[in-house]
């Protein structure tokens, strides 16, 4: 068995879509519209064949999204080694984000870092 693919909502639907493509290398399907809901989304594919569906509709609710909670807490990319961890996370405190924690080696064998991406939502980043 395999996960076939995460779904998130998003108020900006094209901004989520471009933060993906630029810092994680997605891939983009053209779309999906359906005009009687207004429901739009896109299938985001990564490098290793991973997806995430993206979603968005004009009467959503943004909530605050409190780190300890239960549901969904975050998504993580592996991007090879330490060096891109260190590298992506600036490049990402660089351009805005908050970055969480780390980069730093965990107690559980993990070097990583956190950073409050796209809407708030937590990526890690980690090898």
């Amino acid at each position: 068995m395999k996960i076939e693919h995460i779904a998130m909502y998003v108020l900006d639907l094209e901004k989520a879509r471009d933060f993906f493509v630029k810092y994680f290398n997605a891939k983009s399907n053209g779309g999906y519209h359906n005009k009687a809901t207004n429901f739009r989304s896109y299938f985001l594919t990564f490098d290793d064949g991973a997806r995430l569906e993206i979603m968005s509709r004009p009467d959503m609710q943004s909530m605050k999204k409190e780190i300890r909670r239960t549901g969904f807490i975050h998504i993580a990319f592996s991007v090879g080694s330490k060096e891109k961890v260190d590298e992506l996370t600036q490049t990402l405190k660089n351009d805005g984000y908050e970055v969480f924690s780390g980069p730093r080696a965990t107690g559980d064998g993990y070097y990583e870092s956190c950073v409050a991406g796209i809407e708030g939502n937590q990526i890690e980043i980690t090898v």
